[in-house]
């Protein structure tokens, strides 16, 4: 969405911060140049992992027309706080661009975030042009940048979305709620040694949190799955499903490896 106001200007961001993948930016020298946007994530929130493949097919279209990508991880817990762990994470979710590790909420406060994920698009200048909180709106925000790109002057850039679909899609389901088995974000679950996590739920689709070392064994709907194998901390996909409706799976960690939430996809009603 477009903000209400036109004079917003780009708050500064805060030194001292870890930025991985690249050196400290100064937003005022990236906004001289181009358009500058900022995504806000955490890497093991499902609805910001969903937002990444976008965001990362913007950096890789629209950087040499000049748009600018920064990342903003702001932890709701310690899964990947740590500097070390942050860099293991999105070296597995292959994340291209240069991430600030927001671990006192710094820079959050500073752009008044809503939630996971939230996007913010800069102009030429450091003025706010767009805004977007939680996911969806994706031609809406590629249209933004590519109308602040064709500003400065040069051809306007091709796009790189598809094209969206016409006509009505299918209906799709919202999913059950986000569960944190351990009881709040910021507490992993420890179960009994051999004790499963059993997780009933609606949707198409489960993915835990994980973090430690090992292996976590599971069973959906009664039926053995392949084991994972947990090496850095992160979302790991533990079933999936063609169309939404009613599941059951049991998580067996094994290893170091600890369970923070459990997180249900979207689907198609069936």
């Amino acid at each position: 969405m477009r903000p209400t106001r036109p004079d917003i200007a780009v708050p500064p961001f805060p030194p001292g911060e870890t930025w991985i993948g690249g050196e400290p930016p100064v937003a005022e020298q990236l906004t001289a140049r181009g358009p500058l946007l900022v995504h806000f994530f955490e890497v093991g929130e499902l609805s910001s992992i969903r937002t990444l493949p976008f965001v990362a097919a913007l950096h890789r279209g629209l950087a040499e027309a000049g748009l600018t990508v920064l990342g903003i991880h702001s932890p709701r817990s310690a899964l990947a706080s740590r500097d070390a762990e942050l860099e293991a994470a999105l070296g597995r979710l292959d994340v291209p661009y240069p991430v600030a590790n927001d671990r006192r909420h710094r820079i959050w406060l500073a752009y008044g975030c809503e939630g996971w994920p939230s996007t913010f698009i800069w102009g030429a200048g450091g003025t706010l042009r767009w805004v977007q909180f939680g996911e969806g709106a994706y031609h809406e925000t590629e249209a933004e940048l590519l109308d602040q790109l064709a500003a400065e002057g040069a051809d306007r850039p091709v796009a790189v979305l598809d094209p969206p679909r016409s006509g009505d899609g299918p209906a799709i389901e919202r999913p059950s709620e986000e569960i944190f088995p351990g009881g709040s974000p910021d507490r992993p679950w420890r179960g009994e040694p051999g004790e499963p996590l059993e997780v009933e739920y609606a949707g198409a689709g489960a993915w835990a949190a994980l973090s430690g070392e090992g292996e976590v064994e599971i069973r959906v709907d009664g039926e053995a799955e392949d084991a994972i194998v947990v090496g850095d901390p992160g979302l790991y996909e533990v079933s999936s499903h063609p169309h939404h409706g009613l599941h059951e799976v049991a998580i067996w960690p094994r290893g170091s490896v600890q369970i923070w939430s459990v997180a249900f996809a979207p689907g198609p009603t069936p």
